[in-house]
């Protein structure tokens, strides 16, 4: 017999004579002549409860079952009689598959978030994270499905590379036994630069993967390995590459609303009771759009004492932008034509030879979600700005054939994909919405 998914076992409207699930004992309670198992499969967050009568054969050994083993149950779906649950299994059969070990570190007690990272390949067995991991399933095929309707392309770009993607981050050198590549290689810090070379021949493509950063950082908000999301597309201009990342961003919230409700809700009633407010607040937003001037004079007057000190030329710091989007719009931000100086060499430069087409996506909460910008397209600002801050153009050559060879106006951006994730479920720290996470001093599994 095919095995029935608990979710969807759940969301029947009728009763049914024989089914089969698999999965895991979360509770077990003995009562006279009967047990009752609550058994969870991680298609959902709730459980199925199923009756083991004493008739059973095997009933005195379903009795020893700890928390965590594992059982197939052969029964029939009735309609439970508890007001907080729509159906249950009456059981005919229940294999055994297998006994947890009493030394079974996941118990019916709530644990810290500091010590489930100590056993990350246990902790999606526990509801926080089995709801975490479920809506970034989720939110993966909402990107897929976002980019696809638009008509664009997925793509894959190198892992390995000898680009440094300039400014975008320290990078992780690849040592080999031998001269592999003849050259030096290293992990990527983004696939945007090659994302580039395919936009510039088949307009519209996105490409979704692995990143790795080597900063020596503790903070919540960074790891050495995270996902982006990096759409590029040929023809737009920054107005258009900014009015795409909003759509994005919309979409994906209002698509996580509507999916992941019931994930979204434990997360709401532990972990950020405001959740569903500020989800449902962003969805229903026009982003603000003011320049970084804009932006800069407004963190001036506002008065508020800040750690970073605010003036034209700095880089804007979290604190910068969470007061921005959280205290002063209380709305999602868009800043845009930041100064040159603190920003890479391929985005274009403006009239004013001051600024870059760059902009920043800013949300209540995370801050910097989404950063990008329209390119730099014309060959000869580009070579320019290459010679303004000492890039070697021999090592891009291949980047500056893009422009020499049919160039057009193009723009891109990226959005991390934990930081949606934080936004999504409300968690504070991005160790917790990655499976297994990647820091300083931290590869153990």
């Amino acid at each position: 017999m095919k095995r029935s998914k608990i979710k969807a076992l759940l969301e029947r409207d009728t009763p049914i004579d024989n089914v089969l699930i698999k999965g895991w004992l979360r509770t077990k309670r003995d009562s006279k002549g009967f047990s009752f198992l609550e058994i969870n499969d991680g298609s959902c967050l709730k459980n199925i409860q199923v009756i083991a009568n004493e008739s059973l054969e095997n009933y005195e050994n379903i009795k020893k079952l700890n928390i965590g083993s594992a059982v197939a149950v052969n029964g029939k779906v009735i309609k439970s009689p508890a007001p907080k649950q729509k159906w249950e299994v009456y059981a005919d059969l229940i294999d055994i598959i297998s006994i947890t070990d009493e030394s079974y570190p996941l118990q019916k007690k709530r644990h810290s978030d500091e010590y489930l990272r100590t056993i990350a390949h246990l902790r999606p067995r526990t509801n926080k994270y089995g709801a975490v991991f479920r809506i970034r399933s989720e939110i993966a095929y909402a990107i897929h499905k976002f980019f696809k309707e638009k008509g664009f392309f997925y793509i894959h770009t190198p892992i390995i590379t000898a680009s440094d993607c300039e400014g975008a981050g320290e990078m992780f050198q690849i040592v080999s036994n031998f001269d592999f590549f003849g050259k030096s290689a290293n992990l990527t810090v983004s696939g945007q630069l090659s994302a580039e070379l395919l936009a510039l021949a088949i307009s519209d493509v996105y490409t979704f993967g692995p990143t790795f950063r080597a900063e020596n950082s503790n903070t919540r908000r960074h790891a050495a390995e995270f996902w982006m999301i990096e759409p590029e597309m040929a023809f737009y201009d920054l107005q258009e590459n900014m009015e795409l990342a909003e759509e994005l961003i919309l979409y994906l919230i209002k698509y996580a609303l509507t999916n992941c409700a019931e994930d979204i809700e434990l997360f709401a009633k532990f972990i950020d009771t405001n959740l569903i407010k500020t989800l449902d607040t962003i969805s229903n937003s026009t982003f603000i759009k003011i320049s970084y001037k804009e932006a800069i004079n407004i963190l001036i007057k506002s008065g508020k004492k800040f750690e970073y000190d605010i003036k034209f030329g700095i880089d804007l710091q979290s604190e910068h932008e969470c007061f921005l989007s959280e205290e002063y719009f209380k709305s999602p931000v868009i800043i845009y034509n930041y100064p040159k100086s603190i920003k890479a060499f391929y985005m274009r430069l403006n009239d004013d030879n001051e600024t870059v087409a760059a902009m920043d996506v800013l949300v209540p909460r995370i801050g910097e979600l989404i950063g990008g910008s329209q390119r730099e397209e014309r060959l000869d600002i580009l070579e320019y700005r290459m010679d303004e801050i000492g890039l070697p153009k021999n090592k891009y050559w291949w980047y500056l054939d893009s422009r020499r060879f049919g160039s057009v106006p193009h723009s891109g951006f990226g959005m991390g994909f934990e930081r949606l994730i934080m936004l999504i479920t409300g968690i504070t720290n991005i160790r917790d919405v990655i499976p297994f996470p990647r820091t300083p001093n931290n590869l153990e599994f």
